[in-house]
């Protein structure tokens, strides 16, 4: 009767499962890149779909606003002004290709969520990964919160509140574009022109953040899930010498089972490291460069009777500080916890085994210790102080900006 008190169904994993990866699906969908899509016909034609349509978007841009630097802007400032969204369209194109590139990765990440919900049976093991899912899904929502915030300021706010912009001598009005376009694609003052050209910005800027913050969703929910099965292996770990009502009856049972979860845990934690790796890379370089040139824009345009601007200026800083503090961060969480397992299997009963079990222990401690590390392209560790020199070296290139013009 107890066991049947601590031992859970597993029919509520579903609904578990959606804890975990709501947030991705409802990012990943629009954009075509959630993997479960291609399992039908009907998904994979859809989702080859709006692939087309996600890089005809950003690839426009990248022409429209390409062409408009090298043909149209002369004075220094406007073509460093330019420098930003082109860097950013870039760095969003490679984010997604690299997002169609890892889709298998993605789709086995799920696949062992999934089953890690499905084969979940104790009550304490359940709250553990109850709790770790929750915690990834509210940095998922805070990440699109800052995102779709600098969104709004940026693409919809800033160029209504100015109104349209009247042409007295041409007998013009026209709705400020959020990004300039080259006069060879089209006279961008001139209606209907002008409010095409600005309703695809607008989609291109929804399309392109839903791509930074999906790659973000990606990144923090599968760590968090590997926090969470590490902690789930440090809870084992405490009833490894007495046994608990849903374990095996035999020490040796107990001890490979423990070792079974954690080789699959560094399994995950390597399929993660795969799937990120490229992808952080670009978030690492691009939101450095963008910092850097954010910060400088928001020093020489400043005007305190124009306060929405520079509110605009700093929402998109903190949008992209966040995203790479989000990257940096799971890489020392997931760090932490690795490190936490050799400490726990040394803080057990270990003395109580009985001959050689105690060198069970030492196995998954040296494991504990030689564990891999979350890295941005497999050269630079992700943890707070790779996040804290990213701030000072985007500090040091706005000094060095600044200096130069």
């Amino acid at each position: 009767m107890q066991r049947e008190k601590s031992v859970v169904t597993k029919r509520g994993h579903e609904k578990n499962l959606k804890l975990s990866i709501q947030w991705n699906r409802w990012l990943l969908i629009p954009i075509g890149v959630w993997p479960n899509l291609r399992r039908s016909i009907v998904g994979k034609y859809f989702s080859w779909l709006v692939n087309i349509i996600c890089f005809g978007l950003i690839g426009f841009m990248l022409v429209s606003c390409g062409l408009f630097l090298i043909m149209e802007v002369k004075q220094a400032y406007n073509q460093i002004k330019m420098i930003g969204p082109l860097s950013f369209f870039t760095m969003t194109f490679m984010k997604y290709y690299l997002l169609i590139l890892h889709e298998s990765d993605i789709r086995e990440g799920v696949k062992r969520i999934e089953w890690d919900w499905k084969n979940i049976e104790h009550q304490e093991d359940k709250n553990i990964m109850t709790e770790h899912a929750t915690y990834g899904r509210r940095l998922v929502t805070i990440c699109t919160f800052f995102m779709y915030s600098a969104f709004a300021f940026y693409y919809l706010v800033v160029p209504l509140s100015m109104g349209r912009i009247v042409v007295e001598d041409a007998n013009l009005s026209f709705i400020a574009l959020p990004f300039p376009a080259s006069s060879l694609i089209a006279d961008t003052r001139r209606s209907p022109s002008n409010e095409i050209i600005y309703t695809i910005q607008v989609l291109t800027g929804v399309v392109m953040h839903a791509i930074t913050s999906g790659a973000c969703s990606i990144a923090a929910v599968f760590a968090v899930h590997a926090c969470g099965q590490m902690q789930v292996l440090m809870n084992w770990l405490g009833h490894l010498v007495d046994g608990r009502s849903d374990m095996s009856n035999t020490v040796e049972g107990r001890m490979a089972t423990i070792v079974t979860q954690h080789d699959r845990v560094l399994k995950f934690m390597a399929l993660t490291e795969r799937a990120i790796q490229q992808i952080s890379f670009v978030e690492f370089l691009g939101c450095m460069a963008n910092m850097c040139l954010l910060g400088y824009y928001a020093i020489v345009e400043w005007n305190p009777k124009d306060l929405m601007l520079t509110i605009t200026y700093l929402s998109l800083i903190i949008s992209l500080t966040f995203n790479i503090f989000i990257f940096c961060y799971i890489g020392e969480l997931v760090a932490e916890q690795c490190r936490k397992v050799g400490e726990m299997t040394y803080m057990i009963d270990w003395y109580r085994l009985s001959g050689k079990k105690k060198l069970g222990c030492i196995l998954i401690i040296a494991m504990s210790n030689s564990s891999m590390k979350f890295t941005a392209g497999n050269m630079i560790e992700l943890s707070i102080n790779t996040f804290s020199d990213v701030v000072k070296t985007a500090v040091a290139f706005l000094n060095m900006l600044r200096a130069l013009t």
